[in-house]
């Protein structure tokens, strides 16, 4: 049986909901929001129900990489090696406002979760504060989680729809590995501020052959669970060049997660575990391109997913609904690289010749 990971998204919102009214008194802001968000979700669902009956796939979430820039310089970041993250100064990106009507237009046509990321997403205050206008979103900020403070603190305990999604590695040593020194000490500093302060957060784990059985220990799940953790997302590492093959995840190590995730779900009903590409394969085939999710870049450019940054429209002269049915869009949902079975941890990236003979046709 398909594993369905919009609905496991919506029972999971429900649960956590659930959770949050048993300690109400000390955390109502919580659950207000999440009751809102509930009612938004169904109505949000109920638009994209009459796109499909009209023929059109309208995804649940969009993710939009807000911000070229970044404070650490983590090791394998496919933004950096794609260029779509620098140290240069920012140019020709969208601006707050340009964001704020992508926002409501994505609440028009039922895009119920809006994934910010970078760079580092904590850098655009200003899109953060745009973001607060729409509650009916659910707003996932996947960050370094190194430049948390008592003002942001105070923005995520107003605005319950911002979600901090903190990036770690496993313990101190794989962390600060691959993110730098000190930051392990960081996170569990961020980490402790938002569980004092009632403030729902979660947890973004890129998996490694190295890392895969740390990260799935009973140990560390239980350390993530005590700390306030409500949401775990397991993403597979993608290769950026030759060098860093090696680190992908072997098939077996593939399986050993999913039926993992199976267990985690069963034993922890108050969080959320996901994983990706795994919950995608387990829904069907890949979900970027429209399918389930799509990207919008700093700069606007429409892409299938972050890892395929590949575009033949930008936001900026047309609406995300007619980004949505690009050239580029259509022939990746069309064709049968989506549904393809595939080794690494993107079907797109494995298959990028193909889609880069894709948009040049498309061109011609």
């Amino acid at each position: 049986m398909d594993f369905d990971v919009q609905k496991y998204l919506t029972d999971g919102v429900e649960n956590i909901l659930k959770d949050a009214m048993k300690s109400c008194i000390r955390n109502p802001k919580e659950s207000l929001y999440l009751v809102k968000f509930a009612k938004s979700a169904r109505k949000a669902n109920r638009i994209r129900e009459k796109y499909a009956e009209n023929g059109q796939n309208m995804p649940a979430f969009l993710i939009a990489s807000i911000t070229s820039s970044c404070n650490l310089h983590c090791m394998g970041c496919y933004s950096r090696e794609n260029n779509s993250c620098s140290d240069e100064e920012p140019s020709n990106q969208l601006s707050a406002d340009e964001w704020e009507d992508i926002f409501k237009q994505a609440k028009d046509i039922g895009i119920s979760f809006i994934v910010l990321a970078g760079g580092e997403p904590m850098l655009r205050q200003d899109v953060l504060i745009k973001a607060t206008k729409y509650p009916e979103i659910l707003f996932p900020i996947f960050t370094n989680g190194t430049l948390l403070n008592n003002d942001n603190l105070n923005l995520f305990d107003d605005n319950r729809n911002l979600v901090p999604i903190i990036s770690i590695e496993g313990d101190e040593r794989l962390t600060d590995l691959r993110r730098g020194t000190g930051v392990y000490g960081q996170l569990v500093s961020s980490m402790e501020l938002m569980k004092k302060n009632n403030i729902i957060f979660g947890a973004s784990l890129t998996f490694t052959k190295e890392n895969l059985s740390q990260l799935l220990s009973e140990e560390y799940i239980s350390k993530l669970h005590d700390s306030g953790c409500k949401v775990v997302f397991f993403i597979e590492y993608v290769p950026v060049n030759k060098e860093t093959i090696e680190l992908a995840p072997d098939e077996s190590q593939r399986q050993l997660l999913l039926n993992e995730l199976n267990r985690l779900r069963q034993e922890y009903d108050d969080m959320l575990f996901l994983s990706f590409p795994g919950d995608e394969k387990q829904s069907g085939g890949c979900l970027a391109a429209g399918r389930g999710f799509f990207h919008i870049n700093s700069h606007g450019a429409a892409e299938p997913c972050p890892a395929s940054p590949y575009s033949d429209i930008n936001v900026k002269d047309t609406s995300i609904l007619e980004a949505l049915n690009s050239n580029l869009f259509r022939s990746l949902r069309d064709g049968s690289i989506l549904m393809d079975d595939h080794d690494g941890g993107c079907v797109l990236f494995e298959h990028k010749e193909d889609v880069e003979r894709l948009l040049e046709s498309n061109y011609e």
